[in-house]
């Protein structure tokens, strides 16, 4: 089983416009809604590809009901711990320019509530993945994922973190499966700045002296390297129509997963987490089935010296 933990999940209110005006009166030409966070949209992803995940986290108040409702309808499994505030609500606006994220708090946890949750860590088994993914309430404390990972550690299975820059580098010594910086992360963390994609090779091998068992960096329209201790991979980027990037990555790492969990193939896995994330982002929300089916047959990954 593979289980995703969104600690600071949203309802996404998506707004789209030909342009903004500040100060005036905007009209929107569409609205969507629907469940966001980043191991909510692993789950939808790998839930698409039929591999077997239980989305985890913390819902509460109208808008937690309605993506616990909205999972279901999508044919997504979850679990989550509810609690008495209310799950967040992020504005998505979107223009033919540009794409503006305006992001809510996360919610106040009651320690019961928190207490509850760690509880369900206690059905892990070996076998078992847990991807951590995205931002933690401040009610949490800054090394919440530090003590999941323990509980992780305690039943001997293995995590995935999907989160931003300098917190990768926290949970390395733990050796995580997989990590997956984008382009702009790793400057950060190494405090750099690359010129050609080709510079960021010794910096995702680093990552893999420092405890990452696999890493993926990914470049947006530029294509993706896969580091592992064997070998480096290279997927260039595959031309399309973007249309809404958010939960790209989150989709890349879904993809990856959905197919090592069975097979084990790095190599495989790779082109399936290519796949999704492209297919994501030349689509409005989740692709379906056959577009992502006629993406993967675009995927082209070469091995790099």
């Amino acid at each position: 089983m593979i289980y995703t933990v969104t600690l600071n999940p949203a309802l996404d209110y998506f707004m789209t416009y030909e342009e903004i005006e500040s100060g005036a009166v905007n009209r929107t030409s569409q609205t969507q809604v629907s469940a966001g966070g980043k191991g909510i949209m692993e789950s939808r992803m790998m839930s698409l590809l039929k591999a077997d995940n239980t989305a985890w986290g913390f819902l509460g108040g109208f808008s937690g009901q309605y993506i616990k409702d909205f999972l279901t309808e999508n044919k997504v499994h979850s679990d989550f711990t509810a609690i008495q505030d209310l799950t967040r609500i992020n504005v998505k606006l979107q223009t033919l320019k540009d794409e503006t994220s305006l992001d809510a708090a996360g919610p106040q946890l009651q320690e019961k509530e928190i207490q509850a949750f760690i509880d369900k860590f206690e059905v892990l088994k070996a076998d078992d993945i847990v991807v951590f993914a995205g931002t933690i309430p401040k009610t949490l404390g800054e090394d919440f994922y530090q003590r999941l990972i323990q509980k992780v550690k305690e039943h001997q299975a293995t995590f995935v973190m999907d989160v931003d820059g300098h917190k990768l580098l926290e949970t390395l010594s733990d050796h995580p499966l997989l990590i997956k910086p984008n382009r702009e992360e790793l400057e950060g963390i190494f405090n750099v700045k690359f010129e050609r994609n080709d510079q960021i090779i010794p910096y995702g091998k680093k990552l893999l002296e420092m405890g990452a068992q696999q890493v993926i960096v990914s470049m947006a329209g530029d294509g993706a390297y896969l580091f592992t201790p064997e070998k480096t991979y290279f997927a260039a980027g595959i031309k399309g129509e973007l249309k809404n990037s958010i939960g790209a990555g989150d989709s890349t790492v879904a993809g990856f997963l959905a197919e090592y969990s069975k097979t084990k193939d790095a190599f495989q896995a790779f082109k399936q987490a290519i796949a999704c994330g492209t297919a994501k982002a030349f689509s409005e929300d989740m692709p379906t089935k056959s577009f992502l089916d006629e993406i993967y047959q675009k995927v082209n990954i070469s091995e790099v010296d």
